[in-house]
């Protein structure tokens, strides 16, 4: 394993650019020690919830209820078909109320309440509790993503995001296990579906792993940065870095803040992925082979690359897009695929 980068001194208003830009997890030790959320979770949880609870509007939100034999982890059933928890939709304060009333019962099953954004569920929050994130974003980028995530003794099996975060830790203790998007075949990934909250997750066992079974775990565990977040800190974890997130503490709260600097108009990089698999994945070895040189040309070296020996009428979809591009190669898309 290997050491994390942290540092200290750094206020919610004065994040180094820099280091945003590097794409490196880093911890920001006790960067938001003065949200008045933080305090009220220094004094008591029931201090933490009822401040929390005093901007909360009533909205319902999808909660996710664990056995208790599940021992906090949302997973699969044995042939990864079906999740091995509940959701149901129930109010925020209640989960809040019962979540600590059934902290110290051993056969009680756990809660979890995940991304609900904030600006929704709690008007007036981020007034008082606020993080400034720097970015160099696109004019048509949508502005940051606040949410919360509520629970209790809970564990987020390891899984990445397709944007950058920054993960504030208001209440309770957090363990994040990262390894870089490199990784992937190491971690032995699921199924596409269904999946726990929208991303495919590690089937890997992190308190028990079964090295027979995924033997090449040990070469993930080699290169993975293990954080513990106290109450004040937050984490950078760069988009489609894999995170593992075991809930330390019987009452934790995660505030994220979520961006994407690319313009709002681009599409998700699992449509693409999506559509590979209809259009390349079972072709034959030598097609892929050819067809992962002409993406290298065409996509991961990116627009210049491949558009700048041609005259600039000339350069169609090569062109970086802009709006009126990217609604012209959906409408290509989809006339392609209802054919």
């Amino acid at each position: 394993m290997k050491e994390i980068n942290i540092l200290n001194g750094i206020n919610s208003h004065n994040i180094p650019k820099d280091v945003i830009d590097s794409a490196k997890p880093v911890i920001f030790k006790k960067i938001v020690d003065d949200w008045p959320l933080v305090q009220q979770g220094r004094i008591s949880d029931r201090s933490s919830v009822d401040y929390l609870k005093s901007f909360y509007n009533g909205i319902p939100s999808i909660v996710c209820k664990i056995p208790p034999q599940n021992k906090g982890k949302m997973f699969y059933n044995e042939n990864c078909t079906e999740l091995n928890y509940k959701s149901f939709k129930g109010y925020i304060d209640e989960i809040l109320d019962t979540i600590l009333e059934e902290a110290d019962e051993l056969d009680a099953p756990a809660y979890y309440i995940a991304s609900n954004i904030i600006s929704t569920h709690f008007p007036g929050f981020n007034d008082r509790n606020n993080l400034v994130v720097p970015r160099d974003k696109h004019p048509e980028a949508l502005d940051e993503r606040v949410s919360i995530w509520i629970g209790g003794a809970a564990t987020a099996t390891c899984h990445f995001d397709a944007l950058d975060n920054i993960a504030c830790c208001v209440a309770g203790r957090r363990r994040f296990t990262l390894f870089p998007p490199d990784q992937i075949g190491n971690l032995y990934p699921g199924p596409l579906d269904p999946t726990p909250g929208g991303q495919v997750i590690s089937l890997v066992d992190f308190k028990n792993p079964d090295f027979e079974k995924f033997p090449r775990f040990k070469d993930a565990l080699s290169t993975a940065l293990v954080v513990d977040l106290e109450p004040g800190d937050a984490l950078f974890i760069p988009a489609m870095w894999w995170h593992h997130v075991e809930s330390l503490a019987r009452y934790n709260i995660l505030v994220n803040y979520w961006w994407d600097d690319a313009p709002a108009f681009l599409t998700s990089g699992m449509n693409a992925l999506h559509f590979a698999m209809l259009g390349i994945r079972d072709k034959s070895d030598h097609e892929r082979a050819a067809w992962k040189h002409i993406f290298e040309y065409y996509i991961f070296n990116g627009p210049e690359n491949a558009n700048s020996h041609l005259p600039l009428e000339a350069r169609g979809f090569l062109n970086t897009l802009d709006r009126l591009g990217a609604r012209k190669l959906r409408a290509l898309l989809s006339n392609k695929l209802n054919r």
